[in-house]
């Protein structure tokens, strides 16, 4: 896939009623796919197919009506104002989400059928990353140790303005020791309509060169290679969203730094954590 492929602008992947849609199919990989649905006080049907997903608020709240059951989201005024509840829905079911907001649809391919749950806000770890300018805030919602799924990994970082995250860059696009194959799918949203900006870069064996200017709803495809930084302009707070998924037999987020900047790692110690964060407070 040409290198300009893997930024995909906002609107420019929509498919009606979805914003966006990225699908394996289209990104040219295997199994991460992403939606995003808008609802004004309507309902939607919506099929998995071959994939389990996750509802996940980005504004807004809705209720999701899946096989017999009914899970009421709260979630939230934006992405900036803390955590959200979330719905699980597992592949082959058809659901129904009715509300106000928008709302996105991560998903991944896989062959594991589990029961459609709900997951609470308050049980979504919160992680605090870096310091200095790396520091970022990190909500963990479905990944191995925090929320059981087939092959679907994702959270959300929230970077304030004039900081860098995904920082030092790493990556994940080989099965070994230390490191597990994953696809990366970066949904991105910048408070103030502002800009940000995503840097992915491969190995001498694996060339790739992507160095996007990103705004609200667009993505960055990470099929392989070194990915990081992702800058928060001045001024400008930038939310992603990530979305992995792999062939592995495993469920697991193993990560390997770029030997040329993992030394950064190593100045957090004498360094404080950005006083901007937490965003949404705290529990």
């Amino acid at each position: 896939m040409s290198d300009k492929l893997l930024h995909r602008q906002a609107g420019s992947t929509a498919e009606d009623p979805f914003e966006l849609v990225v699908t394996p199919e289209s990104a040219g990989w295997g199994f991460s796919g992403l939606r995003i649905l808008a609802l004004d006080h309507d309902a939607r049907a919506v099929s998995t197919g071959d994939s389990e997903c996750i509802v996940l608020p980005l504004s807004g709240h809705c209720t999701v009506e899946v096989a017999g059951e009914t899970f009421a989201l709260t979630g939230r005024t934006g992405v900036f104002d803390g955590v959200t509840d979330f719905a699980y829905l597992p592949r082959d079911i058809e659901a129904t989400i009715t509300g106000t907001g928008r709302f996105a649809l991560p998903a991944a391919r896989t062959t594991t059928k589990l029961a459609a749950r709900y997951g609470p806000a308050e049980n979504v770890p919160i992680e605090l990353r870096g310091a200095g300018t790396c520091s970022r805030q990190v909500h963990n919602y479905c990944l191995p140790h925090t929320f059981d799924a087939g092959r679907l990994l994702v959270c959300e970082v929230l970077t304030p303005g004039g900081n860098w995250s995904s920082y030092p860059p790493h990556k994940h696009d080989e099965a070994r020791e230390g490191e597990s194959e994953l696809e990366e799918i970066y949904y991105f949203e910048v408070g103030g309509g502002g800009m940000g900006y995503q840097r992915v870069h491969g190995t001498d064996e694996r060339p790739i060169d992507v160095l996007a200017e990103v705004r609200s709803g667009d993505v960055v495809l990470v099929p392989h290679g070194w990915h990081g930084p992702s800058m928060a302009a001045p001024g400008y707070d930038l939310y992603y969203l990530n979305v992995m998924a792999g062939p592995g037999p495993e469920r697991a987020w193993l990560i390997c730094d770029d030997p040329a900047h993992g030394w950064v790692r190593r100045t957090w110690e004498s360094q404080d954590l950005d006083r901007r964060l937490p965003f949404g407070g705290t529990r």
